[in-house]
């Protein structure tokens, strides 16, 4: 991870801000208080009733990624932290005694590399060469990245920065689109919408300028990145073979999703849900900017999604919430891009296609893999296809031109991080795509997928069921896709998820079952897709797989064919997915072994079968390599000599080296094919409920949440339930698996609530439902509520008499009672026969400014506000002063009031 403190955010990182919104240069706020339990230069750790609260204070505004913001507490993660509304500080609570300890405070973010882990890797790692002169496979006679035969025209609308309200943000958002069309094309044409992901939403302004009372629209000078502007690449492909293709804006849900209780996913779907409407009035009885135009023009019953970075998870949760409302749409595809996965979504019926770029330098944990694994077996009978395009040396931003130094309107930057030559992302190392090359591969993949499942071109095929076929305007790019077919062209022999049963494994290899632990001893989890926790499910239980070691080349792992299930004519493929174990040897082999009723056997060595185990590029450290489950393909028609009418075991052997590990999963006879997919409407929808409850002031109480169905099933629906948010000391941890039986509809989740009888904050917190199994999310947040219920204590200033020669003249606060926040006071100095800068001043820097503040910290009972004293050689009579108090937070105080400050001459 990145660690950015007060002083550490380059000027590159200031580049990428765009010129962000400041705060005014001069008296923004009074300098941080003085701390009770532990503080640095620009952090503070404060005892509050959920534990202790851990602010950071930033020199600039913290930028805006895709990944969530984390604090780091002496290297070590303790938790998401919410940004202030101008980003220059981040806090959160956390009930971790470490903190109590601090020594250094850092922002660090998501998905990044550990703290303290290496930065760059000038030396390359010891498969780099094996990737660098990788094959590319075969090219695809159809070229989806080639331009098709209809002439492109674009159009772009605006309603008002402000013409939609979202539920799930809280704020209203613009309407803001660029459309692309096939010019003469006839008929209603499929429809496809791309949302970009969170970025800087303003730029070009004066720093110097304010911190609005709104972030968003952008005032003044400033003015809104069009970051909907950068996908002309695969829009303009796919509208010249006849699809109608939208690029909406999203800055609005950009610069509020900082608070969101789901970092905007829900917020990012309706956006695009309100879009859809747009489009079905438009496409129906016209209006608008474009009247009739589009009148007839636009198929809403077969329609895509892409979404990039948290576009991604915002298109992911469109398809299910679009579900949830009987299917409006008809939503049918989504790719999510480079996307985020914080909570754990499933986007059953639907296709999918999830594209991981392996040096993403944002997303950096290539999280979205999760969309992939949580999904493929998520409802019985689901025949949409489903795949993973991951692109070597392509980074998070160059997907869209926008984002893209050199291309982009406003400032841009490449968000790997190291030097240059460093392997295997720096951006002059032999393996890493330049921009225009980037593009070029999201362009074939893009506009290859949705022309595959809403054109149902099955020429396209090859390029997305994992047979290694490419396109060839990705050019040099190294492309490796992973592939699910639809239920109906694929017969599952096992998951390897589960133990397998006595006498399956024989020789000298051993497996064992293994799913957090999967990831190594020896990685961070930014090297661990499949198995770095999800921030807002983070108990969820990660991908289980079989780990298959052996000591010698007489192991075998032997899975029968089922009868009744061994004819495999109409199948293509043996499949399964594969990695070499990432603490065992870089490159490792096994034999793949297929044995009918009559004894015969075909065995063929995986490495013929492709590179899945061989490790993906880079040394450890910084987030590479990457532990990625790839495809091990047998082609059937290698299967020559015997009975494919009478399959019987497939077996992994280790007769190809003498000691070896290497993880496992989903091993299936499959075929291509385009299946059928779209709103998944008829699956019972899940929903938390939300609670409010008063802290109460002795004893735990409990609270019940319900997670419920909208219908009774016929066959078991579970789903995982979590707590999260600021629990501290107050809420209880609960995280557990629900399960309801044929005929359930509802189940109880119960919250312990810990009392107390100070003061202090309403604690937010969320019940999160992830990962269903045979269900839909509908209501995935169920919305918790602690109110305090202790009176806020009174307050009293009382009046302050100091010696001239004595620093400081201290007015004392008193509180009546201990509190968990922090008490502050502020008010204006005013002259008596002592006058401001002759006699006293503020404590403050110049320029000489009349307020004045005073604190106490929480969990005491007194404080001072503090005046400066001008130590003169005059002799001079006794004098005094005022300060009126004028505003109060934590407390309670009769404002105005007014106490009297007396200085004693000591000349």
């Amino acid at each position: 991870m990145r660690l950015i403190g007060s002083t550490t955010l380059s000027l590159g990182m200031v580049a990428l801000l765009g010129g962000a919104w400041a705060a005014p240069a001069a008296l923004a706020a009074p300098p941080a208080p003085p701390q009770s339990v532990a503080q640095g230069k620009n952090w503070t750790v404060d005892p509050v009733a959920g534990g202790y609260r851990v602010t950071l204070r930033l020199d600039r505004p913290a930028p805006l990624r895709d990944a969530l913001p984390l604090l780091a507490v002496d290297g070590r993660t303790v938790g998401v932290a919410r940004q202030s509304a101008d980003r220059r500080s981040v806090s959160l609570i956390s009930q971790d005694p470490a903190v109590l300890r601090a020594r250094t405070v850092a922002l660090v973010w998501s998905g990044d590399p550990a703290p303290g882990s290496k930065r760059s890797m000038a030396a390359p790692g010891p498969t780099d060469a094996d990737w660098l002169k990788a094959p590319q496979g075969t090219a695809l006679g159809d070229d989806p990245g080639a331009k098709g035969r209809y002439q492109v025209e674009t159009a772009e609308y605006d309603l008002g920065a402000e013409a939609t309200y979202l539920p799930g943000l809280g704020q209203k958002a613009e309407l803001v689109g660029k459309v692309y069309s096939p010019r003469h094309a006839t008929g209603p044409r499929p429809l496809v919408v791309f949302l970009h992901g969170r970025h800087q939403f303003c730029y070009g302004g004066d720093e110097s300028e304010p911190f609005p009372t709104k972030p968003w629209p952008c005032t003044g000078s400033w003015k809104p990145v069009p970051s909907y502007r950068g996908y002309d690449g695969p829009a303009e492909a796919l509208a010249s073979h006849g699809y109608q293709v939208v690029s909406i804006s999203a800055n609005a849900v950009n610069a509020y999703d900082g608070d969101a209780y789901d970092a905007g996913a829900q917020a990012r779907a309706e956006l695009v849900l309100d879009h859809l409407s747009l489009w079905k009035k438009w496409s129906t009885v016209g209006g608008g900017p474009f009247g009739t135009k589009f009148v007839g023009k636009v198929n809403l019953r077969n329609v895509g999604l892409m979404g990039h970075s948290r576009g991604g998870e915002g298109v992911a949760r469109a398809a299910v919430l679009n579900a949830d409302r009987g299917g409006r749409y008809g939503i049918r595809a989504v790719l999510p891009l480079a996307p985020t996965d914080f909570a754990r979504a499933t986007v059953p019926g639907v296709a999918m296609s999830v594209v991981l770029p392996y040096c993403d330098g944002d997303v950096s944990d290539l999280q979205g893999q999760k969309f992939y694994d949580d999904t493929r077996y998520s409802v019985a009978g689901d025949n949409a296809p489903r795949s993973t395009v991951t692109v070597l040396g392509a980074n998070h931003n160059y997907f869209n031109t926008e984002w893209t130094p050199g291309q982009s309107t406003a400032p841009a930057n490449d968000d790997w991080w190291g030097e240059p030559g460093d392997s295997p992302c720096g951006e002059k190392y032999q393996g890493r795509l330049t921009a225009k090359e980037q593009q070029a591969v999201g362009t074939a993949y893009v506009a290859g997928f949705f022309r595959l499942q809403l054109g149902h071109e099955k020429q396209l095929l090859p390029l997305l069921d994992g047979s290694s076929t490419r396109a060839a305007s990705a050019g040099r790019a190294v492309v490796r896709v992973v592939a699910q077919a639809p239920a109906a062209d694929r017969r599952d022999l096992s998951r390897l998820d589960q133990p397998l049963p006595a006498g399956a494994v024989s020789g000298s290899a051993k497996t064992t079952i293994c799913s957090a632990n999967c990831a190594g001893t020896t990685t961070d989890g930014a090297q661990s897709p499949h198995w770095i926790e999800a921030y807002f499910a983070a108990k969820t239980p990660t991908l289980a797989v079989t780990k298959l070691s052996w000591t010698g080349k007489n192991g075998v792992l032997r899975v029968p064919v089922a009868a009744g299930q061994r004819d495999i004519r109409r199948y293509a493929a043996l499949t399964f997915r594969a990695a070499p174990d990432p603490d065992g040897a870089p490159r490792t082999d096994l034999s793949v072994r297929v044995v009918d009723g009559h004894g015969r056997a075909v065995s063929v060595p995986a490495s013929a079968l492709g590179d899945a185990l061989v490790r993906l590029p880079g040394a450890n450290g910084s987030g590479v390599p990457k532990n990625l489950l790839r495809t091990v393909r047998l082609p059937i028609t290698a299967l020559k000599g015997i009975d494919l009418r009478d399959v019987r075991t497939v077996e992994l052997r280790t007769d190809r080296v003498a000691r070896g590990s290497v993880l496992l999963s989903d091993l299936s006879f499959s075929r291509p094919g385009v299946g059928t997919s779209g709103p998944a409407s008829l699956l019972p929808k899940l929903s938390a409920s939300s609670v409010k409850v008063r802290e109460g002031d002795t004893g735990t109480q409990y609270v019940d949440f319900w997670v419920s169905m909208s219908r009774p099933s016929i066959r078991p629906v579970s789903v995982y339930a979590e707590t999260n948010g600021e629990l501290g000391s107050v809420v209880g941890e609960v995280a557990r698996q629900v399960v309801f039986k044929p005929g359930q509809t509802r189940q109880k989740i119960t919250v312990p609530i810990k009392a107390n009888t100070r003061d202090s904050f309403d604690l937010r917190f969320s019940l999160v439902l992830s990962v269903p199994r045979d269900g839909l999310l509908k209501q995935s947040f169920g919305h918790g509520l602690v109110i305090d219920d202790d009176p806020t204590p009174k307050v009293t200033v009382g009046p302050a008499t100091a010696v001239e020669g004595a620093e400081f003249l201290e007015f004392p606060i008193t509180l009546a009672a201990p509190s968990d926040q922090y008490v502050s006071i502020n008010g204006e100095l005013k002259d008596g026969s002592a006058t401001l800068g002759k006699d006293f001043e503020s404590g403050y820097e110049a320029p000489p400014v009349r307020w004045v503040d005073g604190y106490v910290e929480p969990g005491r009972t007194k404080g001072v506000l503090q005046v400066r004293i001008v130590d003169d050689k005059v002799k001079e009579p006794t004098e005094s002063f005022t300060a009126q108090l004028t505003s109060i937070e934590g407390g309670e105080l009769d404002l105005p009031s007014t106490v009297i400050g007396t200085i004693r001459d000591d000349d």
